[in-house]
């Protein structure tokens, strides 16, 4: 009876030394709140960049060197918004009607919407005679920051 007892003993240890725990995630990380989300977000590179312009002569100023300035500042704007883009993505809207089987009208509407910042001012350059070319540029730790901002206020509404 004490040798069965024993080799049950041994038997169970064998069993249970060859069980372990599989860990879903490595331990150096930390699993994503929700991978299929955050996931797609991810940017492979170092930074980001965008270009925005703008024409001189369209700025609603009679001095031309106010149009200028309006010219640039409107460059930066749409350089802004297109570093939006990129962290965000853009909504899209679209309408479309159809009468006796024929499309009658298609609209789109597009909307950007976000908070940036941290970008830094590469360049304000003119470009030809009439328009201003800015150029930003984003930090992708900076980036990874405003995802996870903008994914905590999505799920603070959602509550």
């Amino acid at each position: 009876m004490i040798a069965i007892s024993r080799l049950n003993i041994v038997l169970g240890s064998l069993l249970l030394a060859g069980c372990q725990s599989i860990p879903l995630f490595p331990v150096a990380e930390k699993p994503p709140a929700n991978p299929s989300m955050l996931q797609p977000l991810v940017e492979k590179r170092e930074t980001i960049t965008a270009t925005g312009y703008a024409v001189i002569s369209i700025q609603n100023h009679k001095n031309p060197a106010q149009q200028r300035l309006l010219a640039i500042r409107a460059s930066k704007l749409d350089a802004y918004r297109s570093l939006t883009e990129q962290v965000y993505g853009q909504q899209l809207d679209a309408n479309t009607t159809v009468a006796d089987m024929t499309v009658q009208s298609d609209t789109f509407r597009a909307r950007v919407e976000g908070v940036i910042y941290g970008a830094t001012l590469v360049s304000i350059t003119p470009v030809g005679e009439d328009t201003y070319e800015t150029t930003l540029s984003l930090d992708s730790n900076v980036v990874r920051d405003l995802r996870a901002l903008y994914l905590t206020q999505i799920a603070a509404r959602r509550r």
